[in-house]
């Protein structure tokens, strides 16, 4: 007999949550669009290393790099279950966690051109 209050559903309402852009952050320092791509590729050539799945690393990458339509299609197809809807903190369907940078995800406020 379950809880009055329990919800057989609850595992799928988590796996289909929508993904938003992520809010707004400032980097400690101005930083240039050249330095946060090395950033992102620092991260992504090394995060596979830390654990989980290459494919869902993958999987979050592609959608890292994709308009938010896209990006749900992506995380929805390849199983990743969204913690926070802006893709910082997910899961693939053994448990593994995967946590993103917010560099990866968006641009600072205080973004300046390459000179």
């Amino acid at each position: 007999m379950g809880c009055a209050g329990s919800s057989q559903n609850k595992g799928g309402e988590e796996a289909t949550k929508k993904l938003r852009k992520p809010r707004a952050w400032k980097h400690p320092q101005p930083i240039t669009m050249t330095e946060i791509r090395q950033l992102r590729d620092e991260f992504w050539d090394t995060a596979p290393h830390y654990g989980g799945q290459k494919e869902i690393w993958d999987a979050l990458r592609a959608a890292a790099d994709a308009d938010i339509t896209l990006a749900q299609a992506i995380v929805d197809s390849a199983g990743v279950i969204v913690a926070s809807a802006d893709m910082t903190t997910c899961y693939d369907e053994r448990g593994a966690k995967y946590d993103l940078p917010k560099y990866v995800l968006s641009e600072p406020t205080n973004l300046i051109k390459d000179s």
